[in-house]
């Protein structure tokens, strides 16, 4: 079972933040993209702070391919680009990969309101000190957790710095474990990230 664990705060000064730099709002909190203070200093356009990096984006990239060839398509959509979730008034959170079940779904121009079976994230892109570990590894848990609350049943988190994947389970203990583990994602499918890099020449220096 889900072990329950108590996240610290994270203070932030209070602010005003435009919502087109806002990234997800998490337990009424509001969580700007990594790097907008730039843009409110007009060092930066916003624009600028929207894109991931390469690296990131080739593995939203092959991870997403891979699933798209192992899962069951009949049965599942296979979603990416920041997918928007609604969970409550105060909490809206973004996924980079998201598997959802067809049946009962229904598509609109509006967030998703209901939960994902599976999520995929890569890294963090809302703005912590990069140097901050116990930020950002309270921001994984609290993200994760509401993610499993809301119904969600597997949330896999790859950190490139760290070379680590958190793995978040409704029904099992959470683990961290490196990229060559191989991690089952539904019904059948397994996911073995190093083994996907290998095959595309990837490296992470």
């Amino acid at each position: 079972m889900t072990t329950t664990q108590k996240v610290p705060r994270r203070k932030r000064k209070l602010e005003k933040i435009p919502s087109y730099l806002v990234y997800e709002t998490l337990n009424g909190k509001v969580l700007p993209y990594k790097g907008y203070r730039d843009v409110l200093d007009k060092k930066k356009k916003t624009a600028e702070i929207m894109g991931c990096s390469s690296l990131q984006g080739i593995l939203v990239s092959i991870i997403h391919g891979f699933l798209f060839m192992s899962i069951n398509r009949k049965r599942y959509f296979l979603a990416t680009n920041e997918i928007g979730v609604h969970i409550s008034k105060n909490t809206n959170l973004a996924n980079d990969i998201a598997i959802f079940e067809k049946e009962g779904l229904t598509l609109n121009n509006r967030y998703f309101e209901v939960a994902p079976k599976v999520v995929v994230e890569i890294d963090i892109k809302i703005d912590i000190d990069p140097d901050d570990h116990d930020e950002k590894f309270s921001y994984i848990i609290e993200k994760a957790q509401k993610m499993l609350e809301f119904g969600t049943e597997k949330v896999i988190w790859v950190s490139t710095q760290t070379k680590i994947i958190f793995v978040f389970s409704k029904t099992e203990t959470w683990v961290m474990v490196p990229f060559d583990t191989n991690i089952p994602v539904l019904d059948d499918c397994v996911l073995n990230l190093a083994q996907l890099m290998q095959e595309e020449g990837i490296e992470i220096e």
